[in-house]
């Protein structure tokens, strides 16, 4: 049986933490872990919620009760997801960046870990305190930012599709129109994604009319599902009258030219 220094336990507790965020870890498994007292743990526990909280890391919450422990409640200070999401700005506004049609490339900022990570955490950030049953996207490129949503939330994935699959079972498939086009397209949500009368965030890449979101609701709808809140990466200014009008945007594209290569893109100030 090794023992281990505090300034050891100290180091392996925040590293447990940050691996599982929102998630409650009793004291009975740090004490069995490192083979230490309870009331070593409680020690430890109190340096690491310091640490953490000196430096705007997130906040370190004790739940009490028999099932009761510690989790690791993540979140990002104003200053350092503003800084962020500038830096992600400065990459998107790119000129290189504009596609034909007029459209902004922006996957491989979707598919980059480090950054991804971070945008889930900061949408995260806004539900935190809510009592949040799952995250719902659809199947386009906003999965991995929906995923580290869902991650740091320490709930299930949802995903809807745009079309029925075998392996999905039975499924509710519902007409959509979209926000910018004024096209019909379809969705569909197998049975057993979710349960009836849960609570949801709904979480997506980009938006410019919300037909897209205004979709999910609706089928959301036919799960007796409360969506708490909708949550978008990118969101154009125009048109100002969107489907859906309650949104979280984290950048606002407020011009694209593609003849001048301007692209005007900023984060969202609450």
């Amino acid at each position: 049986m090794e023992k281990y220094k505090r300034n050891e336990r100290i180091g392996a507790i925040i590293k447990i933490l940050a691996d599982n965020p929102n998630k409650v870890i009793t004291y009975n498994f740090f004490s069995e872990k490192f083979f230490a007292a309870k009331s070593s743990i409680s020690e430890d526990i109190l340096v690491v919620k310091k640490i953490i909280e000196n430096l705007e890391m997130g906040k370190i919450e004790t739940v009490s009760g028999a099932a009761g422990g510690v989790k690791y409640v993540p979140s990002m200070s104003h200053g350092d997801r503003e800084y962020f999401l500038e830096e992600v700005c400065k990459k998107l506004r790119d000129p290189e960046r504009i596609i034909p049609g007029g459209f902004l490339y922006y996957t491989d900022i979707l598919y980059m870990p480090d950054i991804v990570d971070k945008l889930g955490r900061i949408i995260a950030g806004k539900y935190l305190y809510e009592k949040v049953d799952y995250v719902v996207t659809m199947e386009t490129k906003g999965i991995p930012v929906a995923l580290m949503t869902a991650r740091y939330l320490n709930i299930p994935l949802v995903i809807v599709r745009r079309q029925t699959r075998v392996t999905e079972g039975t499924t509710v498939t519902i007409n959509y129109i979209s926000g910018s086009s004024s096209k019909i397209g379809t969705m569909s949500l197998s049975k057993r994604a979710m349960k009836k009368g849960s609570n949801v965030v709904i979480v997506d890449d980009f938006m410019k009319g919300g037909g897209t979101i205004k979709g999910i609701i609706s089928m959301m709808e036919e799960f007796e599902a409360e969506v708490k809140g909708v949550s978008v990466l990118i969101a154009t200014k125009e048109p100002e009258k969107k489907l859906v009008q309650d949104y979280n945007p984290l950048m606002v594209i407020r011009n694209l030219d593609p003849e001048s290569g301007a692209i005007d893109i900023i984060p969202y100030n609450e």
